[in-house]
């Protein structure tokens, strides 16, 4: 039997949610992941993501959160 498969380091954040401090766009952005600030930028180029909004993780590119908004803010 095999052991189960476990992420570890960056890819453990792939999928988690986190949020925006800092208004997120295709170039810059800042999230609070995990506990953590972490630089974001948008998955979506054209998406501009507001300070408050609930994002998904898409992926990890170097020290930045490549994120998906779960909810846009009014």
């Amino acid at each position: 039997s095999q052991p189960p498969l476990s992420r570890d380091g960056s890819d453990a954040l792939l999928g988690k949610q986190a949020i925006v401090v800092e208004e997120v766009t295709a170039i810059r952005g800042l999230v609070r992941l995990a506990g953590e600030e972490w630089s974001a930028r948008a998955f979506d180029e054209h998406q501009v993501i507001p300070v408050g909004s609930l994002v998904d993780v898409m992926e990890i590119d170097g020290a930045t959160a490549v994120v998906y908004p779960r909810e846009l803010l009014p």
